[in-house]
């Protein structure tokens, strides 16, 4: 029997979205031509084995022969996939194949899912590492937190291509441009803004961080977790946890997220659990709300209207969608094109203001991001972030300036050069 001659179940059979899944969303096909007996001795052997050699006697020649300088690892665990939990490796799947068409159609960036049989640390670790010299980069997504952190930060810290947690860095680099817009269309300062973060785990810590290395005062930032305000004099706060007390909140406010919104500017939800009409009434007038959790916001955006000016949310069926495609596809783009060996918290910030930039001619209380779909977005954010990694010195080569819009989307939907 066929692998793929399988009976789907019928009550599956005509539902669309089983139907676009079918058999995956991706597939891998030749970037040359394999037409005749010439062609295999070139591609394989044995012309191949002189590529090979000139490898081995010069490592630096990897990247300009191998697809490596264009390819990305998504690595998962499947223990925090979407709003699902912790679904396991194979029921991951569909969102890692996703992820990497993503990155394909908005990036030019080719992708491999990886879903890994195990969630033990030091087991990701190895694996990662091991597997890393196929790849120009490492994409984690969906491992839950905290040992997110601790992964991230220690293959960032022993590989030499960029390593990106898109969960964190994703959410908080789309969070910053709306932030950034929102504040410009209301005349706000923006290093001044009191604003509360709903939720400590992946994103919370990583907007407080961003938003914090933007330019916010960190003594204006209240982060809020299931158990209250986090603040210096709380019992049991380790970890990320510790830092964003010894970060935020100087004033030492206590309580739940009620007293946290009193006199607040603006409201971050990345926790997925309900916030009380009640709590919202303590927030400035004409402030700003942020309810991202998918695909139920912490705030319906109908409520929020009544205490906000403006509102964003992770959805795509309300204005200004807090979408990772904004910045993930670009971020990778500008990264491999630089050879950078690390993602920089500038270059992270460069992205956000290169997406905040594209709709600043045109800012609306309904429009303080680009629609995911803009094909300016992902050439905008490459150049900024391969400018920023040259600025930090940890670009291994120079980008020439980014290509005029309708260009760059031309590039970004086809096979880019290595």
């Amino acid at each position: 029997m066929s692998f793929f001659s399988f009976e789907l179940d019928p009550s599956l059979a005509a539902d669309p979205v089983f139907d676009l899944h079918k058999h995956g969303k991706m597939s891998i096909s030749p970037t040359v031509s394999l037409a005749s007996r010439d062609d295999l001795s070139l591609a394989y052997t044995p012309g191949v084995a002189r590529v090979c050699e000139a490898i081995a006697e010069d490592p630096a020649l990897y990247p300009d022969y191998t697809w490596t300088a264009n390819t990305v690892a998504v690595i998962t665990d499947g223990s925090a996939v979407l709003g699902l939990g912790n679904i396991g490796p194979k029921a991951a799947m569909p969102v890692m194949e996703g992820k990497a068409i993503l990155f394909k159609q908005f990036g030019g960036v080719d992708s491999i899912p990886i879903c890994l049989d195990t969630q033990d640390v030091e087991g990701i670790i190895a694996v990662v590492k091991a597997l890393a010299p196929s790849f120009g980069g490492i994409n984690l997504e969906d491992i839950s937190a905290p040992r997110c952190f601790e992964i991230e930060q220690r293959l960032d810290a022993e590989l030499d291509i960029p390593v990106f947690h898109d969960d964190q860095h994703g959410t908080a680099v789309v969070t910053l441009a709306a932030l950034r817009n929102a504040a410009k269309l209301l005349g706000r300062q923006f290093a001044d803004l009191r604003i509360v973060i709903s939720g400590a785990g992946a994103a919370g810590v990583a907007i407080t961080q961003t938003l914090i290395a933007a330019g916010v005062q960190g003594a204006n930032v209240i982060v809020c977790d299931s158990r209250g305000i986090i603040h210096a004099d709380r019992e049991g706060l380790s970890g990320k946890k510790a830092e964003l007390a010894a970060t935020t909140n100087i004033s030492g406010r206590t309580g739940g997220i009620a007293e946290a919104l009193i006199g607040a500017d603006v409201l971050i939800g990345v926790s997925g659990g309900a916030i009380e009409e009640s709590a919202l009434a303590g927030m400035a007038p004409g402030g700003i709300i942020f309810a991202l959790a998918n695909p139920t916001p912490e705030v319906h955006p109908t409520i929020a209207h009544k205490y906000a000016a403006i509102v964003a949310t992770g959805r795509s069926d309300f204005p200004n969608q807090i979408n990772n495609v904004l910045a993930f596809p670009g971020i990778f783009r500008g990264a491999l094109d630089s050879r950078s060996t690390t993602i920089t918290d500038a270059m992270k910030v460069a992205a956000a203001d290169a997406i905040a930039e594209i709709v600043a001619d045109d800012l609306r209380a309904e429009a303080i991001v680009p629609s995911p779909l803009d094909p300016r977005v992902a050439p905008a954010v490459a150049a900024a972030v391969a400018a920023a990694a040259m600025k930090d010195g940890v670009a291994r080569r120079e980008v020439p300036s980014a290509p005029t819009a309708p260009a760059a989307a031309t590039q970004a939907a086809s096979a880019p050069t290595h």
